[in-house]
């Protein structure tokens, strides 16, 4: 049984969806990997990590669309605007989601099904510099 670890950064330009699989699937073949678990840990309040469809790229605008008509920026509900009107809908956004992913590998792959992918959600207007926390245990 082996452990590794990694961190990967991601640079968004602002708000969507940013592919990561490939980054992801890479490190795990450079550790020639074949069996196990992959722990995926974002560290952001701001930002989510999603399995997703990854062939329609209708499925991530119409996920946004949701969000935006759910938890729109500039809510006057929200009090918290410290640093602008989209930070407490990006954290709003982010408790409904998930900065914690877990994906078994077998036989040397990801055990995705054919049509997702690996995604960062940026939940914020502005670019930001993403980091996740990357941690597998197999053989």
């Amino acid at each position: 049984m082996r452990q590794a670890t990694h961190e990967l950064q991601i640079a968004t330009r602002g708000r969507g969806f940013y592919d990561f699989t490939a980054a992801v699937e890479c490190w795990l073949s450079e550790q020639k990997f074949r069996e196990g678990l992959l722990t995926l840990h974002l560290r952001h309040t701001s930002a989510s990590l999603l399995i997703q469809e990854n062939a329609d790229p209708d499925v991530r605008r119409d996920l946004e669309s949701f969000f935006e008509r759910l938890i729109p920026d500039g809510d006057p509900l929200f009090v918290h605007t410290a640093e602008g009107d989209d930070d407490m809908p990006a954290h709003v956004r982010t408790a409904l989601t998930a900065v914690n992913l877990s994906i078994p590998m077998s036989g040397g792959r990801l055990a995705l099904g054919t049509w997702q992918g690996l995604y960062l959600w940026e939940h914020r207007r502005a670019p930001h510099s993403r980091h996740i926390s990357v941690h597998f245990i197999g053989e």
